[in-house]
């Protein structure tokens, strides 16, 4: 295995021109994420793709979750510029391909090529930050990441709620085009190329392949399972099974690879493997809150899609600018255990709070459980960073933020999943046992497909045309109108509740988790090579 250290040229008009990149990038990644988020089911509703709704996240998550692994150990070998350029490129061709989309399934496909980019970018900007500064000036400038993110933050939600509601959801996506275009510009004359390299480096396609596969499987056994195919049913047996014989088949075959993509000195460390685990585990309370709670205030609690992304604001907010003082403290006390203890316990109390919100809550109680959760992870990211880059050596750094993050995205991609299965099985149950009797003789088959589908809150024609399709019933049309949108929404209620309670306990075995770890004071262990 290659003992090369990575070598770039930093002096003090690249490394200004270098933050002055990597801001912008993790600024317009960050802002476009907040954006989408609180569009998407507009978005879903708009193009008939709620049946869809997790799809549009998992298939992303899995594109990903491959790419950064992959373009973290590239850019170990071949340089951060020349990957982040790549990337960038990526993220533009997928951007404009979205804007375009006609249909849900041509969006996730659009969605899934931005992706090839996006993905990457996160990796590679903390990597960047880990070849300018030593450990402890590191983890300042890791928290001061935090600062374009709280910006895009401020501006996000409540931007993407506001395209949707007037301009229309494309905006969301066309409005990145400029910024992906001045930060390829800057990432060219801001950051080095690398200087020096492995004599001859290799590409791990065997691995790059094994984990394609164990991943790809694993995201449609689990999207499938329970909604398409009963869990037991033999597909999904296959299909998981499948997954299982790749994944052993990756590992087994880095720890024989010359330059491996997840390099097994990563994977036989105690904190990478807490954080990681860890990091799959929250999700589900993080796109809890991102994806179904927004949900929740637009379908369950009647709220625009502007507002409820003001409503999100605060967990977008302050989950970024908690990140700043995080670094400082690291960098002052070098011991971060307590933050993370501290921010699990609030995420934690936090996910069962929201299970007591209803559709009479008023709007404040909503407001305060987003700015908790977002207090409550503010720390994390910052953390996991400085924790990782602190326990690995320097030439694995690319490969190491690539794992940190390649965790995350499997998190992305397989909750989702679970959470859109919880969601749909428990809406269809609630709304079969409440619909009011007498309803089969005045809806036709077109219409109670249409109840079926939860997106008929999000989605104005079809409520005008389901309240037009019950008055030309008789009389009591509007009556029963009325009942059936209570039914709706009390069904989707129980949905989004479910995926609370999933996000809850969850978010309750990470805190358990974390309490776990090893702390090392920061600069103080030197890795073996």
């Amino acid at each position: 295995m290659s003992q090369e250290q990575p070598v770039y040229e930093y002096d003090k008009r690249r490394i200004v021109l270098g933050l002055v990149a990597i801001f912008l990038v993790y600024g317009t990644l960050t802002g476009f994420i907040q954006m989408l988020n609180i569009a998407r089911p507009k978005i879903a509703a708009e193009l008939d793709g709620m049946s869809l709704y997790a799809w549009s996240v998992s298939i992303p998550g899995v594109v990903s979750a491959f790419v950064t692994l992959l373009f973290g150990k590239l850019s170990d070998m071949y340089g951060r510029r020349i990957m982040l350029q790549l990337s960038i490129a990526f993220a533009l061709i997928g951007t404009v391909l979205s804007a375009l989309s006609s249909n849900f399934v041509f969006l996730i496909f659009a969605i899934a090529v931005g992706s090839l980019g996006i993905g990457a970018m996160m990796p590679l900007v903390f990597a960047v930050v880990g070849d300018m500064f030593p450990p402890v000036v590191r983890s300042k400038w890791i928290g001061w990441l935090n600062a374009p993110m709280g910006i895009a933050a401020l501006v996000g939600p409540t931007l993407g709620g506001w395209f949707s509601d007037n301009w229309g959801w494309q905006y969301v996506f066309w409005i990145l085009v400029p910024l992906l275009v001045l930060s390829f510009v800057l990432v060219s004359i801001g950051l080095p190329p690398l200087s020096r390299r492995s004599a001859e480096p290799r590409i791990d396609f065997l691995g790059s392949i094994l984990v394609t596969l164990a991943s790809s499987l694993l995201i449609i056994g689990i999207s499938l399972g329970g909604v398409t195919y009963p869990w037991g049913s033999i597909r999904i047996i296959v299909l998981l099974g499948a997954s299982l014989i790749f994944w052993f088949l990756f590992f087994r075959a880095e720890y024989r690879a010359k330059e491996p993509v997840l390099d097994p000195l990563v994977l036989r460390n105690r904190s990478f493997n807490t954080i990681a685990l860890v990091i799959v585990l929250s999700s589900f309370g993080n796109i809890g809150i991102m994806m179904y709670f927004p949900m929740f205030l637009q379908g369950v609690q009647g709220t625009s899609a502007t507002l409820s992304g003001q409503i999100i604001t605060p967990f977008s907010v302050l989950m970024a600018f908690i990140g700043i003082p995080v670094g400082y403290l690291i960098a002052r006390t070098r011991r971060y255990k307590w933050l993370y203890v501290l921010g699990f316990a609030i995420l934690t109390a936090d996910m069962f709070g929201i299970l007591l919100i209803g559709s009479e809550t008023p709007i404040y109680w909503s407001v305060l459980a987003a700015a908790l959760a977002g207090i409550g992870l503010g720390a994390v990211p910052t953390v996991n960073t400085v924790v990782v880059q602190n326990v690995v050596p320097k030439r694995l750094l690319g490969a190491a933020m690539g794992a940190v993050f390649f965790c995350l995205m499997m998190g992305v991609a397989i909750c989702p999943a679970i959470l859109g299965a919880a969601m749909n099985t428990t809406y269809t149950k609630t709304l079969a046992a409440s619909l009011p009797d007498g309803l089969d003789r005045v809806a036709d088959e077109e219409t109670m497909t249409v109840l079926a589908d939860s997106r008929v809150l999000l989605s104005k024609p079809d409520m005008e045309a389901l309240e037009i399709a019950f008055d030309r019933s008789g009389p009591g049309g509007q009556a029963l109108f009325q009942q059936t949108v209570r039914a709706i929404r009390a069904s989707m209620a129980a949905g989004c509740r479910s995926v609370f309670w999933v996000g809850a306990v969850t978010m309750l075995i990470s805190f358990l988790l974390i309490v776990t770890i090893p702390e090392i004071r920061i600069g103080e262990e030197a890795p073996p090579e």
